[in-house]
């Protein structure tokens, strides 16, 4: 996330798993993501071979969900996004279930429709896009 260490963004991620947990996937009004539709998504690490969970903001699309891998409008890509590359298959945490899903990255007519979904749910994120150089990743996550 912009301006902080890696040690500073894992503090912080797992300050709001904990939350997340505690709470039943509803995050509290006195939380940083309160407001935000907020999930838990845990992958396996491309390079370590670790599970590794992030709390990530999602829109929903239709029978899916849309999370962009935009780390807060950084111009670096997060390390999430390529292990769901390596390792597509991960587990969901959403509100108090948990369950086995698919994710996909978006490309071309697919990423602008999942672009327009992410944007009008949440629209700081098309801020991220345009403070950025990168074209930013979205992933659609589906059920298996």
């Amino acid at each position: 996330m912009m301006g902080m260490s890696n040690e500073q963004v894992l503090d912080f991620n797992n300050s709001i798993i904990a939350e997340f947990r505690a709470n039943g996937g509803v995050m509290p009004e006195t939380s940083l993501m309160h407001g935000n539709p907020t999930l838990l998504l845990t992958s396996i690490g491309a390079k370590s071979g670790r599970e590794l969970t992030s709390p990530l903001s999602y829109a929903n699309d239709n029978d899916g969900w849309i999370i962009m891998a935009s780390a807060g409008g950084s111009e670096k890509t997060p390390s999430w996004a390529y292990n769901l590359r390596a390792n597509p298959e991960v587990t969901i945490e959403l509100l108090d279930e948990t369950f086995a899903a698919t994710a996909t990255e978006t490309h071309m007519a697919d990423r602008d429709h999942a672009f327009a979904v992410m944007t009008t749910a949440l629209p700081r994120f098309a801020e991220y896009q345009d403070r950025v150089e990168r074209v930013i990743p979205l992933f659609r996550i589906t059920r298996r």
